[in-house]
């Protein structure tokens, strides 16, 4: 496969031109990378208008995921997300449906900001047994009851694979989207690798209409780099206002580091990736085994991750990541109750057996049988837009019950809010807060 974008680039450095264009650092600098960090010059296309290389590549892209259009983010999938609500609302009002979104309620906080930005609604998806804010598993049978209990909505939006490593039955939420005339997002930011699988599990290929991937989360891909992919199914307009959508969120100067990280992809997962993925997740199923057998609790199903929960073996999340950071072992994500490891064809044999080794010397301890508080479901106040927009004042948590949340400090990972903007916050909520660590909001000032 071809891979334009880096050819035309390469060409460029090496035939020294005067650069009397941006960047500032006039292809040098302290990184050894500026030669080929360019702007859109001519020939070099536009990322939101493209007619060249850039087109060129985003079909390589396409080809391997099969898709009607797959675009590229060089600002990961936060871009994606906002320019798939946008397309939602676009197709909302084609067809007199309200603006309003279905969304699992273990949604990136970007889906909040985006919502707020678009004036859409949002319905929350609860789990029906829910044990962690992390997680929303919403099965097909359940999202069947709700489509049929209330009017339909634009679009169901769904976070697969999640952040602890579960996977969703797409296929299953798509015929049930399909059945109720429903478009289906997913928001597979995880989930790049799942089209290379044996059996491909990818969102596009088992039925959803539109998905957002981090190519850099498990692609050899630099930090940045996303897809937003388009289903042959699809509406038309969609694949009509894609650049739209995505440049209505977008910087006008697009990395294009980042572009041809995402365009040398295209020949490394074209060039034997899907045997190399096959070959490598029996090591990755051979080590949670080990991992099991010495005891620790496993989540998630996803091939490429690892989710521990370790306080069966006494050991919080922030205190197993501690010890094995100790060992040169830095973990994706820890917080009270969980460890989650993300791994590609990219970590060696050696290493894995290095994590294994260290995960199984931890000494057992007596059991913490303490869980995670769950918030209730918060009643809404006003809508997200409006609270994001309306006046705020900065509050300690433990002096805002009763108030309105306006904003809350939600690191990333993962940044699902525990209380969402235009919420009241109650006892449950504050609980949650404390046991997250979370010390201040902003609330509504009256």
């Amino acid at each position: 496969m071809n891979t334009p974008i880096c050819d035309f680039v390469r060409t460029y450095a090496d035939s020294k031109q005067l650069r009397f264009h941006m960047p500032g650092h006039k292809g040098s600098g302290a990184l050894g990378i500026e030669h080929i960090d360019i702007t859109e010059i001519e020939g070099a296309d536009v990322l939101y208008r493209a007619e060249g290389i850039i087109k060129e590549s985003e079909q390589n892209a396409s080809a391997l995921f099969g898709t009607a259009l797959t675009k590229y983010s060089t600002e990961g999938s936060s871009l994606s997300i906002r320019a798939m609500l946008y397309l939602a609302m676009l197709y909302a009002k084609s067809i007199g449906r309200e603006p309003r979104i279905l969304a699992g309620r273990n949604a990136h906080h970007t889906f909040m900001t985006a919502a707020a930005l678009l004036d859409l609604q949002v319905s929350w998806l609860y789990p029906e047994h829910w044990e962690n804010l992390v997680s929303c598993e919403i099965t097909p049978e359940y999202l069947e009851r709700v489509l049929c209990s209330q009017t339909k909505p634009a679009a169901v939006y769904i976070t697969s694979p999640d952040y602890l490593g579960n996977v969703a039955d797409i296929a299953g939420l798509s015929a049930v989207c399909q059945k109720h005339e429903v478009l289906l997002l997913v928001d597979n930011a995880h989930g790049a690798y799942l089209n290379f699988l044996p059996k491909n599990r990818h969102p596009i290929a088992l039925g959803a209409d539109i998905c957002c991937d981090s190519a850099h989360k498990t692609l050899p891909v630099l930090t940045g780099g996303g897809y937003l992919h388009i289903s042959k199914h699809a509406p038309e307009m969609f694949r009509q206002n894609a650049e739209k959508a995505l440049s209505l969120f977008a910087s006008t100067s697009p990395s294009y580091l980042i572009m041809q990280s995402l365009d040398a992809a295209n020949r490394y997962l074209a060039d034997g990736y899907a045997e190399k993925l096959a070959n490598y997740i029996p090591l990755i199923d051979e080590l949670k085994q080990q991992l099991a057998d010495f005891g620790y609790t496993l989540l998630g199903n996803e091939p490429l991750k690892i989710t521990i929960a370790p306080k069966n073996l006494g050991y919080t999340g922030e205190e197993l990541a501690g010890l094995l950071a100790k060992d040169r072992i830095v973990c994706e994500f820890a917080d009270p109750d969980f460890v989650v490891f993300m791994l590609t064809p990219e970590i060696s044999k050696d290493a894995l057996d290095h994590l294994a080794h260290t995960l199984c010397t931890v000494p057992h301890k007596e059991a913490i049988d303490t869980k995670p508080p769950m918030p209730s479901k918060p009643e809404p106040i006003c809508s997200i837009r409006d609270a994001l927009f309306a006046t705020s004042k900065e509050a300690a948590i433990q002096n805002s019950l009763g108030q309105t949340l306006a904003s809350t400090r939600i690191s990333c990972p993962p940044a699902i809010p525990i209380v969402v903007c235009g919420e009241k916050i109650d006892e449950d909520a504050i609980r949650c807060f404390e046991y997250y660590g979370v010390e201040m909001c902003q609330i509504i000032k009256e």
